[in-house]
């Protein structure tokens, strides 16, 4: 027979397998297509050849940035796994936290042999979810760069239009040929992609996402000044990853505050209205405080007579008077 502590449920599994799973590869197939395919074509956007804004210097190949992609992507995915693994560790192992955790989770009976426990069902849910926005962030950048095809700091460096031409011989005439430049294909096609910066939208999504974890899970009674300052050294991580991609001349500064208030929304969306703010599944509903009204009197205001009360004395009084 079942305890207080556990559920039953026989859709649990394949809820996981048939729904979940399938969204998940459907996430990742599409960010896939908009990395590593031309299935989706970079809207060409136009320019004036003497743009101060498109002429800064090349400054090379991304892996050659002082925070290259390969690094970037593994600190945003492996840091927070690892800080939200070994938070649920910790929290299912210290017997002050544990007796909290288990009124908050059940332990989930799956058909007659299988078992869930709480610490396996947060694990597999917060870490779920924060890949699952991992790749939407991706997807949402992807879809931005686009769509709208703006233009890196550094365009004009690497499209190398001819200046002589009848297209570029006035200053303030609008080129919106896209066959102009004569630089490298591929170059060109990653100077179009700019908007919003992809290294600020991920990197501020894990840092608000793990953030938001360790203020709702984490708690720390000798010390009040660690929880902030781990926080705030994440956050500060994510917002000097944004402004290296602007002193790179990489990105343009309206890039990099886009991508920090989708990486932003993003990350509270999924804290708040998915996992609920890090808390179990069927967390207790906060007790109202209740008062005794007993021994109070029914009625405390002041009795207010009424007119037509009034006027029925009077007459009363004046029935006597003439009696």
């Amino acid at each position: 027979m079942a305890s207080d502590n556990t559920q039953r449920s026989y859709s649990i599994i394949p809820c996981f397998i048939f729904v979940e799973l399938v969204i998940m590869a459907g996430t990742v197939l599409l960010a896939y297509y908009f990395e590593l395919t031309d299935t989706f074509g970079i809207h060409v956007q136009g320019f004036f050849c003497n743009d101060a804004d498109l002429m800064k210097p090349y400054p090379g190949v991304d892996e050659s940035s002082f925070i290259p992609p390969l690094i970037l992507y593994c600190v945003v995915t492996a840091v927070p796994t690892t800080i939200i693994f070994i938070g649920e560790v910790s929290l299912y192992v210290m017997k002050s936290t544990r007796a909290v955790l288990l009124t908050q989770e059940k332990t989930m009976v799956t058909g007659e042999c299988c078992y869930l426990n709480p610490l396996v069902r947060r694990v597999v849910r917060f870490i779920g979810v924060f890949a699952f926005g991992l790749f939407a962030t991706d997807i949402f950048v992807n879809a931005g760069q686009v769509v709208t095809g703006n233009l890196t700091p550094y365009f004009l460096s690497v499209c190398k239009p001819n200046y002589t031409g009848t297209e570029c011989r006035f200053n303030h005439q609008f080129i919106s040929n896209g066959n102009i430049c004569t630089g490298s294909a591929v170059i060109v096609e990653k100077a179009r992609r700019s908007f919003p910066s992809k290294d600020a939208s991920l990197s501020v999504y894990s840092a608000v996402y793990v953030t938001m974890y360790i203020t709702s899970t984490i708690k720390t009674k000798s010390s009040r000044l660690a929880k902030p300052v781990l926080c705030l050294g994440i956050l500060c991580t994510a917002f000097l990853t944004g402004l290296n991609r602007v002193s790179e001349y990489r990105n343009h500064c309206s890039d990099v505050i886009a991508g920090f208030i989708l990486g932003s929304c993003i990350a509270l969306f999924l804290g708040i209205c998915v996992v609920n703010k890090f808390k179990g599944a069927h967390s207790p509903p906060a007790k109202q405080k209740t008062e005794d009204y007993r021994g109070l009197p029914l009625m405390t205001f002041p009795r207010i007579q009424s007119p037509l009360e009034t006027l029925s004395a009077q007459g009363s009084g004046l029935t006597h008077t003439f009696a």
